[in-house]
């Protein structure tokens, strides 16, 4: 099952709508004022995830009328709004999860983002954060990269203290089972240079980042 979060962060409504149309999405989850930017390109979410601090309450209000699953949060909760959603996401059966609105100005929200994506790994769900420039994806295990034009740069930061057994091929810069080390810059900006390039990990997780500019 294809998954999509969209959450209330900056979102550019030209790049949801492309993503809508491209993509085959099976559930759709609304996350606080995500729920403004899909009221008002007339797509309606399966389901609804919030403390509703942001959104629009005339929006939520005609939603509460419609038979979709809402899930009401209080403000003061352990998990972020967004990492509730993709709680959600695991337990209706999601297989893939794309995240639209979790990368904005608030850096301390777009880095919780980033990390809330152990939620998913930790479950066997592939999930990304995707916005016009970026795609941001944790990995712990073997990842096999296509090349996709669209994106230059492919950076690989360690999330846990250091990540061992780092091996990249395909790439203009390459690893042998290499250690990188959180606090280190070695792997931000390589390039892929095949058509097919892999990434191996023995141990730890690492933040994937493709980046257009």
């Amino acid at each position: 099952m294809n998954t999509l979060i969209v959450t209330g962060g900056d979102i550019n409504v030209n790049f949801l709508s492309n993503n809508l149309s491209k993509n085959k999405f099976d559930k759709i989850i609304a996350v606080d004022k995500g729920l403004d930017t899909l009221n008002n390109l007339q797509i309606v979410p399966n389901y609804i995830v919030g403390d509703f601090d942001s959104v629009n309450r005339k929006v939520l209000k005609q939603y509460e009328n419609k038979n979709i699953p809402i899930t009401y949060l209080k403000p003061e909760k352990d998990f972020t709004d967004t990492h509730m959603a993709i709680k959600l996401a695991n337990e209706i059966g999601s297989k893939n999860i794309t995240i639209i609105g979790a990368i904005g100005s608030r850096i301390d929200h777009s880095l919780a983002n980033i990390h809330v994506l152990k939620e998913a790994l930790d479950n066997n769900i592939k999930a990304k954060l995707v916005n016009g420039n970026n795609e941001i994806m944790l990995i712990n295990k073997e990842t096999v990269i296509k090349k996709n034009g669209d994106f230059k740069y492919v950076s690989i930061i360690p999330l846990t203290s250091k990540t061992t057994g780092v091996t990249l091929k395909g790439f203009k810069y390459l690893l042998e089972n290499a250690t990188l080390n959180i606090g280190e810059s070695i792997g931000i900006s390589n390039e892929q240079i095949e058509d097919e390039a892999s990434i191996k990990i023995k141990e730890g997780i690492a933040i994937l980042f493709f980046s257009k500019d």
